[in-house]
């Protein structure tokens, strides 16, 4: 048995946001729109607030978002969102805004701090969403998920709770031309770890399956195409179907080992999400291999790396190598090359492995991991 949850409505190709007009009327008078500065300069905020204001709606804009999504940012946006007295919310961009936007809008509704939600299930009435993507992969736009920083700690916590489903998803993948290379990678690298994470965790489906593969297959063709010509519109499409797919599945088969060692390293060291997960996939996939060979093993076959009359566990093998290719060819740097504080890192293992256990996903893979074991991949990252 399993329970499937995405977005209700997803509008997806080009041209989507005229598509989605009609629904938002529905919606309220004024949207607050979470957005980037980068976004706002690049005009595609006003061409937002052009739509909106044809339709009758006023808007605003909180573009205030200097990084990954922390508590005081979002406590930020839930104060503009109150004092401009908005009935619904708008997030425009790539992970950062699209989980500002929902955790502004679950914040505006409930009592306390976004600490005191963390490992409970999120529920209340909360204002409306709209979300729509500019990068592709973080999956934000369909997930029921939102990461940030909680900045007393130091930590990176994942809140979660099908009442922060948007309303609308809005997936236009001519927003994604204009990424440079380095976002493009970042984000497809996102993308390839939700599909892999998803096909391997023990909550797999037949349903979310499908989307795993064939989000795989898309991105090992797609995504150095897309970082070496940001202008080829097959490459970038089917990078925001691919992005789609693997944010789809991880509302039912949630993220394992990958993000859970990953997002301490973003919390500590401030690497963007995707390049740390980058960095962890193939060691974090190396440890939980024999838990899971079968699976593996068809993700080789699926992008052609195995063959069907490999055993599994050289399926599995082959699939890793060929993953390992992947990293390379995209430039996935080291830490060393990163530039991170070698010394601090090491200082650090042993709370970012407590910070990923206690996140819960490093459970959902087959074979769980001691702390111990995840200080050791750690441990290899630093040495490299």
């Amino acid at each position: 048995m399993f329970n499937f949850t995405t977005a209700p409505r997803t509008i997806v190709g080009e041209g989507a946001l005229e598509q989605a007009a009609p629904y938002l009327k529905a919606f309220g008078k004024k949207a607050l729109i979470v957005t980037g500065k980068v976004i706002t300069k690049t005009g595609l905020a006003g061409q937002v607030q052009s739509v909106l204001k044809g339709l009758g709606i006023d808007s605003v804009l909180y573009n205030d978002l200097p990084g990954e999504p922390d508590d005081l940012m979002i406590y930020a946006g839930v104060k503009v969102f109150k004092d401009e007295k908005c009935d619904f919310i708008i997030g425009l961009g790539g992970g950062t805004p699209l989980d500002t936007a929902k955790a502004v809008a679950a914040m505006a509704v409930l009592p306390g701090k976004l600490i005191d939600y963390f490992g409970k299930t999120i529920e209340g009435d909360f204002a409306p969403l709209v979300l729509i993507p500019t990068t592709a992969g973080t999956g934000s736009e369909v997930t029921k998920y939102f990461v940030y920083t909680d900045t007393p700690t130091n930590s990176k916590l994942l809140l979660k709770g099908d009442a922060l489903l948007p309303k609308i998803a809005v997936i236009d993948y001519t927003y994604t031309i204009s990424a440079p290379a380095s976002i493009t990678v970042n984000t497809g690298m996102d993308a390839l770890a939700h599909a892999v994470e998803s096909y391997t965790c023990r909550k797999a489906n037949p349903v979310t399956d499908m989307f795993c593969l064939d989000a795989v297959k898309r991105i090992f063709k797609y995504l150095p195409v897309a970082a070496k010509d940001g202008t080829n519109r097959e490459a970038r499409e089917n990078m925001s179907l691919a992005a789609y797919e693997a944010g789809v599945a991880i509302n039912t088969s949630p993220t394992t080992i990958v993000h859970g060692m990953s997002r301490p390293i973003g919390a500590v060291f401030h690497v963007p999400h995707g390049i740390s997960n980058a960095m962890l996939i193939v060691e974090c996939l190396r440890a939980v291999l024999e838990g899971c060979y079968e699976r593996f093993a068809r993700l080789g076959i699926e992008i052609g790396a195995a063959s069907v009359s490999d055993d599994p566990k050289t399926g599995a093998e082959k699939f890793l190598g060929a993953l390992e290719d992947f990293t390379k060819e995209l430039s996935v740097p080291t830490l060393r090359e990163y530039g991170i504080d070698l010394e601090k890192f090491a200082a650090m293992e042993d709370k970012m492995a407590g910070d990923s256990l206690a996140s819960g996903s490093p459970a959902n893979c087959w074979k769980i991991l001691t702390k111990e074991e995840e200080i050791r991949i750690y441990d290899i990252l630093r040495n490299r």
